[in-house]
Order: C-alpha cells, then sequence, then structure tokens
C-alpha cells in the first residue's frame, strides 16, 4: 500500500526549491538527502531528495536535477508516496500508524459490532471515524483516541474496541 508522506506546492526562489506539505511524523528522515521517493503520479519520478530545509515552518525540498524556478513548478501537486511495507517497526506497542488503523472492526466492550475505521484524524486530538454497520448505516461516528474510550487495538486480529460513554453511538439518548 502506498502511503502519501507530502504533496509538493508552489517554488520557492528561483533555484528549484519547492515547498512541501508534509505528511509524516518523521520528515528529517523520510526527507533526508539522498532519499529516492516515488510519486503520484508516477510519471512525476522518482524525485531525489538533494537537500531540504525549514524556512517559516514550512519544509523546501530540492529535487535533483530541479534546478530552476520554472522546472520545480512542473511538480506542482505531485505526491510523494512510500510503501506502508518499507516502513520501519516504531517498536512502541501503543502507538499506530493510521493505515493500520483504518479497515479495523470496531466492536464496544459489550462486544457489538459498531462498524469499522474510515479515517484518522489529527488536530487537537487524534479522533477515529468509524463508519457505523448495520443499524447505523451512513453514519460516521468520531472516537477520540485515547485508551479510556479505545482499551484494546488487535491489528493482526484488525479488530478495535471501544468504550463508548451514553451518548457517543446514538446521541438521541443521551440526557
Amino acid at each position: 500500500m502506498q502511503l502519501v508522506v507530502g504533496r509538493i506546492g508552489r517554488p520557492h526562489g528561483i533555484r528549484g526549491d519547492v515547498v512541501v506539505d508534509v505528511r509524516t511524523d518523521d520528515p528529517e528522515l523520510r526527507f533526508a538527502a539522498g532519499s529516492v521517493l516515488a510519486t503520484e503520479p508516477a510519471s512525476g519520478g522518482p524525485l531525489t531528495v538533494a537537500g531540504f530545509r525549514w524556512h517559516s515552518g514550512r519544509l523546501l525540498i530540492h529535487f535533483a536535477g530541479f534546478d530552476d524556478r520554472d522546472h520545480a513548478d512542473d511538480l506542482r501537486g505531485v505526491m510523494l508516496v512510500v510503501e506502508s511495507s518499507d516502513l520501519e517497526d516504531t517498536g512502541d506497542p501503543e502507538e499506530f500508524r493510521d493505515h493500520e488503523l483504518i479497515g479495523l472492526t470496531v466492536f464496544t466492550t459489550a462486544g457489538e459490532q459498531v462498524g469499522q475505521v474510515g479515517d484518522v484524524l489529527h488536530y487537537g486530538q487524534d479522533l477515529l471515524v468509524i463508519r457505523g454497520d448495520g443499524a447505523r448505516q451512513g453514519t460516521e461516528i468520531l472516537v477520540p483516541f485515547v485508551a479510556p474510550l479505545v482499551p484494546e487495538v488487535d491489528v493482526k486480529a484488525g479488530r478495535l474496541v471501544i468504550a463508548p460513554p451514553p451518548g457517543l453511538l446514538d446521541p438521541d439518548s443521551a440526557s
């Protein structure tokens, strides 16, 4: 499975640097000089990182062979991707990558099937987006990804258990 680790934006300066919208937790490792990245669309790459730097909170990358602004502008909108199988193990049994969670079947602590994890949102709090099954078909339920509400994640078994407080699964029943 290919995972997006960045999206190339506009050129910065006249020497071919581009602004990259970072979509990885470890940009220094992922975009280290010499790294070769696949692209989506595939016709845009592969691209070799010649160097990177941070400027005003934005990541600027220079790709080998793109040495002027006009040439670099051809990369605008290209997604930088890596294979999920190439990612290093985090070594932490309590840490999960989004692609490991998406698709897991969600059950309550009482054993009721709720749906599947459809997405993971990262705002002030990580949120699981659960797409409902059965009577909840067509609904999306947002569950904060915290231990008291998500006591069990078993990636190998393809399941995730939630301990929903009153009203989370059925807002009309909340008092």
